[in-house]
C-alpha cells in the first residue's frame, strides 16, 4: 500500500458524518462497542460497519475485554494523515500554527 492509498483510506473513513461523530465520542478515551452504538439512532450492525471502516483506516484500535470489544482512537494516525495533506495544500498555515504553538509554550515556561 502506498502513502497515497493510506492517506486516501483516512479521508474515505472521515467522509461519513457518523464515523466522524464516533471519533469525537472516543476523544476522551476508549469505549465499548455497545456504548458507542447506544449513542446513535441507527442499527448496531450499521455502527459495526462504521467501526470496521475506521479500524481498517487505522484510526481505531480494538481490544477484547471478556465478551466486549473496546475501541480507542489512534490520535497520531489521524493527526499524521490529515496533517500530511494540510502540509501539502497550505504549508504556510502549518508553519504559522507551529510558530503560534511554540510561542505559547515558551510563554507558559516563563
Amino acid at each position: 500500500m502506498t502513502q497515497d492509498d493510506d492517506e486516501a483510506g483516512v479521508f474515505r473513513a472521515l467522509a461519513d458524518p457518523t464515523r466522524r461523530q464516533i471519533l469525537e465520542h472516543l476523544r476522551d478515551g476508549e469505549l465499548p462497542a455497545g456504548q458507542i452504538a447506544s449513542r446513535f439512532a441507527i442499527s448496531t450492525p450499521s455502527i459495526s460497519r462504521h467501526l470496521r471502516v475506521l479500524k481498517e483506516a487505522g484510526l481505531l484500535t480494538e481490544r477484547r475485554d471478556g465478551n466486549r470489544i473496546i475501541y480507542a482512537l489512534v490520535e497520531d494516525r489521524l493527526a499524521i494523515g490529515v496533517g500530511r495533506f494540510l502540509s501539502a495544500v497550505c504549508p504556510e498555515q502549518i508553519v504559522l500554527r507551529h510558530t503560534k504553538w511554540r510561542h505559547a509554550t515558551e510563554s507558559d515556561e516563563t
